[in-house]
This record gives C-alpha cells, sequence and structure tokens, in this order.
C-alpha cells in the first residue's frame, strides 16, 4: 500500500471519529495531549525472564515463576538495553523503566545484596539521559539464599532481617542517585515474598518484625524530588499460601502512617477484586499510589497486560477520578512463551488505549446524569461510547507519535528477531 495514501485515510478516518466525539463535548485533541504526557514504567525484568546481572545462579523462590523458554532473551545489560530501545520505538510516548537491584552491572565481581551501591547503575543513568527514560527502582527481595526460608524483613532470625534491611537502605540511596541524576523523582518500591505455606499459630510477630525493620528503612529523609517510598501488598503467593506477612491492610496502614505511597498490584487480590476500586479510597489517605498492573489468571501469574474490562476500570478510574498526577502507572509481568519484546510493546500499548479510551469519555455529561439521579441516561451513553470510533484515535495518535499503527508493530519485533534475537 502507498505509504502516503495510508497516511491520508488515516486522517480522514480521524476527522470522522473526531466529529463523533465533538457531538459529546469531547476534544480528542485534548485527550492526545494528556495522553502523550503519561510516562508508564517498564520492567526490566520482561526481558530476561527475571535473572538479572549478579551471576550467582540462584533459585527463583518467593512465588515467582517464570513459564515459557522463548529464543532470544537479552543475556547482559547492553542486550536488555538494545531490546528495550527497540520496545520504544513501538510504543507512543515517552516512557520510563523500572529495575531491580539484581540488574546492577557489577563487572564480574560478586557483590551481595546488602553491598549494591549507585556506581553499579552508572550505565543505567547513562543510557537514560540519552534516551529521556526516568527510572524507577525495587530492592530484590528473592531468589537469595538469605530468602529461602520465605522470610526475609518479617525472619525470626535477627542476621536475616539485618541483611535485608541493609539491602532496602541501600536500594533507596541507589533510587536517590537515580532521581537526582536524571532531576526525575524515582519511585523506589519495596516487596516480599514474606508469608507461610500453612496457617500459622502467630500472626502477629512477624508483622511486628516488619514494622519495625521498615522503620529502620525509612529513617533517613530522602528529598522527595529524587526518590519516593512505595511498599506493596499481596494476598498470597506460591508457598505462601495461607499467610501474607505483608498484607494490603498491613501496607495500606503503614502507607497512611508515613505518608509515603501505596503500591497496588492488579496480580494480588482475589481474582474477582479489582484494584480500580481502591483508588478512590486510598487517595483520600495516601499522598500517591503506584500501580502495577498485570494479568492474573487463576493465581498471580504475571500475565501480558491485555484490552480487558479489569485493565480499561483502572484506567478509567484513574481519569475520572482526576489521579494522573498522583498515580504512577507501571507494568509488571513476565512472560517467557512469546517474544519478550512483543510481550512488552502488546501490554504497553494496551496501556496505552485504555488511558486514551478513558480520556475520550464525556466524563461531564455522564457526571451530570449521575448526580441528577439519570442512571437510565447514564447507562445508555456508557454503552453507546463502547461503538463509537475509538480505534481511528488510537491510529492518528500513533501516526502523530512517529509509532506503527495497527498491528505493524508485529512486523518490526519480526524483523528485529531475525535480525538479532535469533543469534543469541
Amino acid at each position: 500500500m502507498n505509504a502516503n495514501l495510508s497516511e491520508k485515510k488515516l486522517f480522514e478516518s480521524y476527522k470522522i471519529a473526531k466529529e463523533r466525539y465533538e457531538d459529546l463535548e469531547v476534544d480528542p485533541e485534548k485527550a492526545i495531549e494528556t495522553l502523550a504526557g503519561i510516562s508508564l514504567s517498564l520492567q526490566c525484568w520482561q526481558g530476561d525472564d527475571v535473572n538479572g546481572f549478579e551471576n550467582a545462579g540462584y533459585e527463583f523462590g518467593g512465588g515467582i515463576a517464570v513459564t515459557g523458554n522463548y529464543p532470544g532473551k537479552a543475556r547482559t545489560a547492553e542486550e536488555l538495553r538494545a531490546d528495550l530501545d527497540k520496545t520504544y520505538d513501538l510504543i507512543p510516548g515517552t516512557h520510563r523503566l523500572a529495575l531491580h537491584a539484581i540488574y546492577g552491572e557489577f563487572n564480574g565481581k560478586k557483590v551481595d545484596r546488602d553491598e549494591v551501591r549507585p556506581e553499579h547503575f552508572t550505565n543505567w543513568v547513562d543510557w537514560a539521559k540519552e534516551k529521556n527514560h526516568g527510572l524507577d527502582f525495587n530492592p530484590s527481595l528473592f531468589a537469595h539464599p538469605k530468602a529461602a526460608s520465605g522470610l526475609t524483613l518479617s525472619s525470626y532470625d535477627p542476621s536475616i532481617r539485618h541483611f535485608w534491611i541493609n539491602h532496602c537502605i541501600a536500594s533507596r540511596e541507589i533510587g536517590e542517585y537515580l532521581g537526582k541524576s536524571l532531576n526525575n523523582p524515582c519511585i523506589n518500591n519495596i516487596w516480599i515474598p514474606d508469608g507461610f505455606k500453612d496457617n500459622p499459630v502467630d500472626r502477629k510477630t512477624p508483622r511486628e518484625f516488619l514494622k519495625n525493620a521498615l522503620d529502620e528503612i525509612l529513617e533517613k529523609p530522602i528529598n522527595p524530588k529524587y526518590n519516593r517510598d512505595a511498599v506493596e501488598g499481596k494476598l498470597f503467593g506460591l508457598g505462601a499460601e495461607s499467610y501474607t506477612t505483608g498484607s494490603h491492610e498491613f501496607y495500606l496502614g503503614y502507607a497512611v502512617k508515613k505518608g509515603i505511597l501505596l503500591c497496588l498490584d492488579s496480580g494480588h487480590y482475589h481474582p474477582t477484586e479489582t484494584i480500580a476500586d481502591k483508588l478512590s479510597s486510598v487517595l483520600f489517605f495516601v499522598p500517591e499510589v503506584l500501580l502495577h498492573v498485570s494479568r492474573g489468571v487463576r493465581w498471580d501469574s504475571d500475565h501480558v497486560v491485555v484490552y480487558s474490562d479489569d485493565l480499561q476500570a483502572i484506567a478509567q478510574e484513574v481519569v475520572r477520578g482526576d489521579y494522573l498526577d498522583r498515580v504512577h502507572i507501571g507494568l509488571d509481568y513476565f512472560d517467557a512463551s512469546i517474544n519478550r519484546i512483543a510481550a512488552w510493546t502488546i501490554g504497553a500499548r494496551n496501556a496505552c488505549k485504555a488511558l486514551l479510551a478513558a480520556l475520550l469519555e464525556p466524563i461531564n455529561m455522564l457526571r451530570e446524569f449521575e448526580a441528577t439521579g439519570n442512571f437510565t441516561r447514564r447507562l445508555a451513553l456508557l454503552e453507546e461510547m463502547k461503538s463509537l470510533p475509538y480505534g481511528s484515535i488510537w491510529d492518528y495518535y500513533c501516526l502523530k507519535m512517529g509509532v506503527p499503527v495497527g498491528i505493524a508493530f508485529a512486523d518490526e519485533i519480526k524483523k528485529y528477531e531475525d535480525s538479532v534475537l535469533s543469534k543469541r
């Protein structure tokens, strides 16, 4: 197809769609402009199946299980950055990267988790500066001999707790370094795998250990201009089916008390429970929220994000509640059953699509119907919105941002797989 003709058709389709939305007092140009300013935080661990670069050969654990063995995964930081470059080229907008502590570059030296330092991430900072990405961070409290018992910050062994406390303190210092180097605040998120497979007789003591450990970790004040702390709860995990020390209720209370961010992961709750409903409640009491957008299937299995009702509900709540400046949206899944760059791209593009659809809602009209009790009209309009030509707005947005339109991104991934990934 002639490229110019294709662009002409896309623009004509956009103009027709734009008129349809304008009839509902929606400005698609404003929606596109707003979407362009939203940065997703992509998860580095999708690119190499959560291996990192310690080269220590530690076993996984803590409920983390990557399935699949698709060829071509990144083996070095250089390969991972190259794969990320390709991915960002396929996603409209300017986006961030979330690093785990195990993704430092240690130059072949054995560096234990409590010894990880900012200098191990200088190459990531240089790359982020060049590519205009913000960086987020996560301490890595899994896949380590001192996490083998299933307890880290809530361990009964004070030496284990001390080790992981030092690791988290070091991670905050790294977050401060990343934020200061990029003049862009780093979201530093603490998640632990701690819990019990069977019912404990003492639910209190591990949580007391965890609270005291967090207090020690967060004792040193860090300017939120550079580092913002978040804590992430969970309902259950593999090997922790009956009790999770860091539950949602525990971390909600802790985040409120400390005035820090609460991380809500869409795969960390009951399958019928959506994090969308939590936002309007927790944001009355915590300053900001970090979202980990994933897709659990039956259990916390971290599938690639698809354009589901759940994803749309999350995006709608962020936009309807006017929370865009208080909610940080990150992706969190690891799928090794398909091309890893495709997994990143599909999930991120779907998250952007859901946000665009939410931005295209006639929210003032819907609010008026709801406030006046006209629920019939509200339902009728919500249902009609589902058949509006939203796809034409999305295609135009991709065209405007210089990324592939439609399924063309898959062709770019195939070319990269043939020329780069297949040779690994």
